[in-house]
């Protein structure tokens, strides 16, 4: 007898109902989806208890007809595609069929349509996969479908489910995602019986954005905007000041459909290489909009992950695309001026109010403690005999030995060598800590002033050779780069001997000017890497370097590229024998570079060139970091000009390649608004 038995179609349904609903979210979804496809511009989501006894998807969409409702629940049943060929033109969201019937088989299901051209609706009741009648109703145009009491008939099933609160927050997470992908149209989310959001459907990304994560997220974002070969790339991406300690805070679509995509990922993150930490990840709203036969949306149950024809042509248009707008489009990150100690959670607030409210029943010990503490006077402070008091009008004299001036003294002070931003030698970990042994005791530190540098002249960036006999750190700008403008300042002074105070216009800037300098000198080293001619060093013996059958392929389907950049190599089975490298690559860094590159090659998430650029630009890093001016030192009044002009002239100059900020900005109205003067 044989032993291989064909399942009852009740039983393959529940099998095949795990494939597309594993939970409330997955229903959400689903039905979401469904709405959308109908062409709905107005969707209301509603769930009670995580959505495991009770959800409710209302959309105002073209409806189903009396006729569909009993074919729309059974499997394979759809009307957005019709033969084989319309696999490679999918636009609409679901295709499969599979979705009311992976529902209805483990719920209990009511669905309510009405059509345009129909007088009346119906209502299709269906309980474990069975319908049990279609009745006439009245409703609006459009489709309500109510999912009640969810794997009921699987307890298997329902045990697996997480708490409540747990399942509510994926489905707010999924409808997110989907208010993310269609910002026109207006989708409200219920939750036992609270409304979490409502978009307005005005076709604006950003209003969307700013509903759902906030207003202090929605401004610490870029736009960014580019087509490039056929593939369009616009959204919104975090400022560098706006990172994450996850992925969570990645939202990819592909033709509006919500993706997890691994090329993608790897085109966001590396666009970021030297904006931000490299144990953080950038936050990201990008749309991709790709001819759909270039991408096959069908190779996941749950169509979360896509496959494209050409990744490296995705992969180079984000990278592209956001690289570009980090480089014009960084602003400079606000500056908090209100300190935490002054916060108080709300809570916290109305406890403290209500402990001072009478109670009704006549007790008044919280009143009477609080006229209490109002008629006590505050005992008097008086100063410890040893301790000394310094007045700022006495005689100069009379300062302490030891302290110092809130102000360095930029034109007395005696200043170590500068140091020049191309080379790096044990000086510059040398230098000496400042000396206030070298301010004069009977005389106060004349405070430095910048003279105003008219807004409406370029300032060439070749300085002349200054006339002290203390150079000033030449340009780092080559030679034939146009000129500049650099807008009207004046140096305040400098703190701790860090940071530099900057007023222009109507604001002052705070310049870490180590990190300033840093990236002032990442940028030109950069820039000089480009410009060179690539010049390659043959090996006295080869190296080989064993790779895996993917690698291998990659390695070899990129030869021509690879060999551009410097490599020449020959390939024998799954080993790569290298026999000339770049001039700039050390001996040690050429097996970790070729390996880099083919894994990324392998698995469509970097191109030869990004993946050398990131690996060559990682190694400026440190050049950059220590060749770059030491905080807690002194330097003369024309090193910190330098500086500071480039940081008001250069956008690049935002963040240092470790991604700390380069500077902060506090406007007039912030320091009006501090001093209660507005």
């Amino acid at each position: 007898m044989g032993i291989i038995n064909v399942l009852d179609f009740s039983v393959a349904n529940l099998i095949a109902a795990g494939e597309v609903v594993d939970r409330p979210a997955s229903v959400i979804k689903e039905l979401l989806e469904n709405s959308i496809d109908a062409g709905a511009d107005d969707i209301t989501v509603e769930i009670k208890r995580g959505g495991i006894t009770f959800m409710r998807v209302t959309d105002n969409g073209k409806g189903i007809s009396k006729e569909d409702l009993p074919i729309a629940v059974k499997r394979h049943a759809t009307s957005k595609i019709h033969n084989a060929g319309d696999l490679d033109s999918i636009l609409t969201l679901g295709f499969r069929g599979e979705a009311l019937a992976a529902i209805a088989s483990v719920s209990k299901l009511r669905i309510m349509s009405k059509t345009a051209d129909s007088e009346v609706g119906h209502i299709l009741e269906s309980e474990g996969g069975s319908v049990k009648g279609i009745i006439e109703a009245g409703c609006a145009n459009g489709t309500t479908v109510i999912v009640e009491n969810l794997f009921e008939n699987v307890p298997a099933r329902l045990k697996f489910l997480k708490k409540d609160v747990t399942e509510a927050m994926a489905v707010s997470a999924y409808v997110e995602k989907i208010a993310l992908s269609r910002p026109d149209i207006s989708i409200k989310l219920i939750i036992d019986g609270n409304m979490k959001f409502m978009t307005s459907g005005d076709s604006k990304l950003y209003n969307v954005i700013y509903v759902l994560f906030g207003r202090d997220f929605a401004k610490r974002l870029i736009p960014v905007d580019n087509r490039s070969d056929g593939v369009h790339v616009f959204g919104y991406v975090g400022a560098p000041d706006n990172i994450r300690a996850n992925r969570n805070f990645q939202n990819f679509f592909i033709n509006h459909r919500f993706i997890k995509s691994k090329t993608v990922s790897a085109a966001l993150e590396q666009a970021y290489s030297a904006f931000i930490p490299s144990d953080k990840f950038p936050c990201a709203i990008l749309n991709i909009d790709i001819n759909p036969a270039l991408v096959d949306v069908n190779v996941h149950p749950a169509k979360l992950e896509v496959k494209f024809s050409n990744e490296k042509l995705v992969f180079e248009a984000v990278y592209s695309t956001v690289r570009q707008a980090l480089e014009s489009k960084i602003q400079r990150p606000e500056f908090n001026i209100n300190p935490k100690g002054d916060r108080i959670s709300a809570a916290d607030y109305m406890k403290r109010l209500n402990s001072f409210i009478p109670v009704s029943d006549g007790k008044r010990e919280k009143t009477e403690q609080l006229e209490f503490a109002a008629r006590t006077p505050i005992p008097e402070y008086r100063r410890p005999e040893s301790t000394p008091v310094v007045s700022p009008m006495q005689n100069e004299s009379a300062v302490p030995s030891g302290y110092r001036s809130p102000e360095p003294n930029f034109e007395r002070a005696e200043y170590s060598a500068p140091v020049t931003p191309h080379k790096c030698d044990a000086a510059v970990h040398d230098e000496p800590k400042a000396d206030v042994s070298s301010l004069t005791e009977n005389e106060p530190p004349a405070p430095f002033e910048a003279p105003f540098v008219p807004s409406s002249q370029p300032v060439t960036r070749h300085e002349p050779e200054p006339k002290s006999a203390v150079s000033a750190p030449k340009s780092e700008i080559a030679d034939g780069e146009p000129e500049y403008i650099v807008p009207e300042y004046r140096i305040i002074g400098e703190a701790f001997y860090s940071y530099v105070f900057v007023e222009t216009g109507d604001s002052v800037l705070i310049i870490d000017k180590h990190a300033a300098h840093e990236r002032i000198i990442f940028e030109q080293l950069k820039n000089n890497l480009k410009k060179k001619k690539v010049i390659s060093q043959m090996l006295l013996v080869p190296i080989d370097v064993v790779m895996t059958d993917a690698e291998a392929v990659a390695i070899s389907e990129y030869a021509d590229e690879l060999k551009q950049t410097g490599f020449e190599f020959e390939i024998y089975g799954n080993t790569v024998s290298i026999t000339e490298t770049p001039i700039e690559l050390d001996s040690d860094g050429v097996v970790p570079m070729i390996q880099t590159i083919a894994g990324r090659l392998a698995d469509g998430t970097g191109n030869v060139t990004v993946s050398r650029d990131i690996i060559y630009e990682k190694a400026l890093f440190q050049a950059s970091c220590k060749a770059a001016v030491k905080i807690g030192h002194i330097h003369d009044a024309e090193h910190l000009k330098w500086i500071c002009e480039r940081v008001l002239a250069l956008d690049i100059i935002k963040f240092c390649p470790h991604g700390r900020p380069v500077a902060f900005e506090l406007t007039k109205h912030d320091f009006e608004r501090q001093f209660k003067r507005v």
